[in-house]
């Protein structure tokens, strides 16, 4: 049996932690790809997790590299190339730079794995994942982004640590575009299958949804010299754990949306069904007029910055 190929575009921070955590599930091969102007990084970080396998016990071939070759025939790319945020800087600032950059990737995966899906975790994500859907000229099922499983991850494990209840039973849903204008639900989070608002009054639940939507700021304004890693990069590896395994998740993704929802043919977060074809089906749920307000406006911001991109 053939195993899977999983390759990585950039091995910064969130690119080597995706392989540490493809490989430790043993989700198939592991390739760890980055520009040639770092040669010897992304050997090198492949390298030392080879040689971790032996006391981990996974099994999969893991390998370095500064060219495309190495990556051919892949079932999954995960894309996380990219400049980083840095404190006080938006999403958005970092529109016109990683379009170049995440324009360049694309064609260079879609030239040795033309039957891949890629999973996009570069940000301003909705931006990013449009630009590699238009660059690859893939079906749009084949082209899906990282944000509300990520979204979701925070919001869950702030809801566990103010009831003092365990992750595991906590769950939620997040929807439109990834940053300051998520939408989170609390009509369809639920903690051990008991609905949110029963167990939280209104204004802490508020004040978590704040706190969701500024995630990625808070752990920026933390670390000073970077942005958050260990997240991003496992829920981008629990996506592509759902397409290589055939798994049929039900997870908030930035998936291309036309007549659903009325978005009209753009990529934004919603409940999708993540299989071997990528996304095999948008899960419409019923919104509330204030939802739907939320909502639309979350939309609206992604339209604009699509505006902007020049491909």
């Amino acid at each position: 049996m053939k195993r899977s190929k999983i390759s990585i575009i950039g091995a910064g921070n969130v690119g080597a932690t995706a392989a540490h955590w493809a490989a430790s599930k043993e989700l198939g091969d592991v390739v760890l790809v980055d520009i040639p102007q770092i040669d010897g990084v992304p050997q090198g970080k492949a390298l030392d997790l080879a040689e971790a396998a032996p006391v981990e016990g996974y099994d999969c071939r893991i390998t370095g590299a500064t060219t495309y070759e190495p990556t051919a025939d892949s079932d999954v790319v995960i894309i996380t190339a990219g400049l980083a945020r840095k404190p006080g800087m938006s999403r958005d600032d970092l529109l016109l730079k990683n379009t170049e950059i995440v324009r360049s990737v694309t064609e260079q995966v879609v030239r040795v794995s033309p039957n891949a899906v890629l999973l996009v975790v570069s940000n301003p994500l909705d931006a990013m994942v449009y630009v590699t859907h238009k660059v690859s000229g893939f079906p749009a099922k084949r082209v899906v982004g990282m944000a509300g499983v990520l979204d979701t991850a925070r919001y869950r494990s702030f809801i566990a640590a103010e009831l003092n209840v365990s992750v595991e039973d906590i769950q939620a849903l997040l929807m439109g575009g990834h940053g300051d204008d998520m939408v989170p639900l609390p009509r369809y989070t639920s903690v051990g299958g008991i609905p949110l608002p029963e167990l939280m009054a209104t204004e802490k639940i508020e004040a978590i949804v704040k706190r969701t939507r500024n995630g990625g700021a808070e752990i920026v304004n933390l670390l000073k010299t970077g942005s958050a890693y260990y997240a991003p990069a496992a829920s981008a590896v629990q996506m592509a754990e759902a397409i290589i395994r055939d798994k049929k998740r039900v997870l908030p993704c930035a998936a291309y949306c036309d007549r659903e929802y009325g978005v009209g043919g753009y990529f934004v977060g919603v409940p999708v069904k993540l299989g071997s074809g990528g996304v095999e089906n948008i899960l419409e749920v019923h919104l509330t007029a204030e939802e739907k307000k939320l909502f639309d406006a979350s939309v609206n911001h992604v339209k604009d910055l699509i505006k902007t991109i020049r491909l």
